[in-house]
């Protein structure tokens, strides 16, 4: 028997298993979104903030004297 969970995005009852494509959420708009709230930055993962010099990986300088 397969599993049961809820649609994350509106608590809709969905099957999980390969007859559910857009599992853990009950369709595509569902799944579109929650990745839409992910790109405006409504969700959060939890933590200290960074600060931006730490966010950012320092920029690397040409090694060598190579010359095209």
């Amino acid at each position: 028997m397969a599993a049961r969970v809820k649609c994350p995005t509106c608590g809709k009852t969905v099957v999980w298993d390969g007859s559910s494509p857009h599992r853990p959420f009950c369709s595509e708009r569902c799944k579109t979104t929650d990745l839409g709230a992910w790109a405006a930055e409504r969700y959060r993962i939890a933590g200290a903030p960074l600060d931006q010099a730490e966010e950012l990986p320092p920029s690397e300088e040409p090694r060598g004297g190579a010359t095209h």
